[in-house]
């Protein structure tokens, strides 16, 4: 019987949990997620989780920010001047996502709070700080 390895092509079936039960993510009702274990394809506690599994295995396993998509950051929360804030006649809401251009490249934000003079914004990723809970099933072991 063969199982997971680093460099191993595998397809799984995975449901994404938070510390409430909500679910943020699942693979159930489309194809399995295929990705290369340990190529930084996906988090690190995601790639880590495969190791060993075999083919038809589920595996619980809780994937701390650290392991995910880091803690949260507070300097990459900021707050500008609304008459700085310009989307081309687009009127900004809370949870709105945008992208910045800058010299390094684009990166995604979203609008987390804004008044009259002022537009905050987060540049974390929505799963940061978040402990990750995941039920995976293992469909595929390529080469």
């Amino acid at each position: 019987m063969s199982i997971v390895k680093n460099g191993d092509s595998v397809k799984v079936h995975y449901i994404g949990k938070f510390d409430s039960g909500d679910i943020f993510d699942a693979s159930e009702e489309t194809d399995p997620l295929a990705f290369t274990v340990g190529a930084g394809e996906v988090i690190p506690g995601f790639d880590q989780a495969m190791i060993g599994m075999a083919i038809g295995e589920t595996k619980e396993v809780i994937i701390p920010a650290a392991e995910g998509y880091g803690e949260r950051l507070e300097e990459l929360v900021q707050t500008i001047d609304r008459e700085q804030f310009n989307l081309s006649g687009v009127e900004p809401e809370i949870g709105m996502g945008i992208e910045m251009q800058t010299p390094q490249g684009s990166f995604p934000l979203v609008i987390t709070d804004l008044n009259e003079t002022s537009v905050t914004l987060d540049a974390n990723h929505p799963l940061a700080g978040k402990a990750l809970h995941f039920s995976l099933t293992l469909v595929e072991i390529g080469v």
